[in-house]
């Protein structure tokens, strides 16, 4: 295709620093990236974690390039083993450094993962992935810990409003195109929601509309595809998943169905929902309603085996389930408890008399003595010390009357 005939998010996309608009945090002066550009070095594998738009792509682009590195993207998606090996093949050919592009990288099942891992380690590829998901959840423990993450944040209003200028302005643009009204910039900000591929893409349908001035009624004609196609991509799912979690706390049963719906319509990956619903399940529920467990873990069977379309009803199924569940969170409050106690105290030694003895060294050390085994007692109770002398008489979990 036809630089010309290219959209305009794509001939927009920055080739330098000083084109990039925002991540201060990341590349403003003294900022980790730009000290890694500046010295032409990458420290290490790389992870990008941000919301759509907000320019992952563009700085694993930016790094490989100032940094004289060979760029090979691939995304997860279609990506399988035979394209991580021509990639390598391709480094041993060049014999130079390969840079490897993976975006969304959370979409490379484990057995994936585990195949890239030797090569990053050797160094023979160093990796830059990109995910709009939690890495911690998505990547694997190996890889995350030779990559270092950097978080993304979603564009400010007046960043996107800088990106539509620069388009308005730059020969690359629409420079020769339809006038802007000042109003539109704010306009077409706000329902970009901080993507700054939707508000390019928004800015480019508007010019193609008329050949004057682009007004507010024209941008939201625009618009009106583009925002509800945005609604299905780029949802701020962790403020959608705060008001599913709080709604279901609450027993509110309709709008647990109306949150959940949601993020099925915006496309959130239905792996996400029903992890965060068995969180909710033991959280909140806990032994109030042991069912609520089996079901959401019943929910996440029936996820992985239908998949979209057809699993937004077992989503909406255990939604309201757990809403009109009776709530607990006695289970969640015995793991805060306990974890206190191990923080300020450390290994404390298991009871002698509760310890295994398979060994004759073992018994003689009185491994196991002393220990009352229950069913040898009336109705199978007895009383014997089970914690550590530190911590006896601690109260962890507390079941409400």
């Amino acid at each position: 295709m036809d630089f010309k005939e290219k959209p305009l998010a794509y001939k927009m996309r920055p080739s330098s620093l000083e084109e990039f608009v925002g991540q201060e945090h990341l590349i403003g002066n003294g900022k980790p990236l730009r000290i890694a550009i500046e010295k032409k070095v990458l420290p290490s594998s790389i992870i990008f974690w941000g919301p759509p738009g907000c320019g992952k792509t563009t700085l694993a682009k930016l790094l490989s390039r100032l940094t004289e590195s060979e760029f090979v993207e691939l995304s997860a998606v279609s990506a399988g083993k035979d394209d991580i090996r021509r990639a390598i093949d391709k480094t041993r050919l060049l014999h130079r450094k390969i840079v490897l592009f993976l975006d969304e990288i959370h979409r490379f099942n484990k057995a994936q993962q585990d195949f890239l891992l030797p090569y990053v380690e050797n160094g023979t590829i160093t990796l830059i992935g990109a995910t709009t998901e939690n890495p911690s959840f998505e990547v694997i423990s190996a890889l995350l810990s030779r990559s270092r993450v950097f978080v993304l944040n979603r564009l400010k209003e007046e960043d996107i409003k800088k990106i539509i200028s620069n388009a308005m302005k730059s020969e690359k643009g629409l420079k020769s195109k339809a006038m802007l009204k000042e109003e539109c910039y704010d306009l077409i900000a706000q329902l970009s929601n901080g993507d700054a591929r939707s508000a390019l893409n928004i800015l480019e349908i508007a010019s193609t509309l008329t050949e004057e001035e682009i007004t507010k009624e024209i941008v939201i004609n625009a618009a009106q595809k583009k925002f509800l196609t945005y609604d299905k991509d780029g949802e701020e799912h962790y403020n959608i998943i705060s008001a599913l979690h709080k709604s279901m706390r609450d027993s509110d049963a309709q709008a647990a169905v109306y949150w959940t719906m949601r993020m099925i319509e915006a496309g959130e990956d239905p792996k996400y929902i029903i992890r965060r619903m068995i969180r909710f399940a033991s959280e909140d529920v806990g032994n109030a309603d042991p069912l609520a467990l089996k079901v959401a873990v019943a929910a996440k069977d029936a996820v992985e085996f239908l998949g979209y379309p057809e699993c937004d009803t077992a989503l909406v199924q255990t939604a309201v389930y757990l809403a009109k569940a009776p709530k607990s969170n006695a289970i969640y409050k015995a793991v805060q408890k306990s974890r206190e106690d191990i923080e300020k105290t450390g290994n404390l030694p298991v009871p002698l008399h509760l310890r295994n003895a398979p060994t004759k060294l073992m018994k003689q050390l009185n491994y196991g003595k002393g220990y009352k085994y229950t069913h040898d007692y009336k109705d199978a109770k007895v009383e014997q010390k089970h914690l550590p002398d530190e911590l006896e008489g601690s109260v962890y979990y507390e079941e409400k009357s």
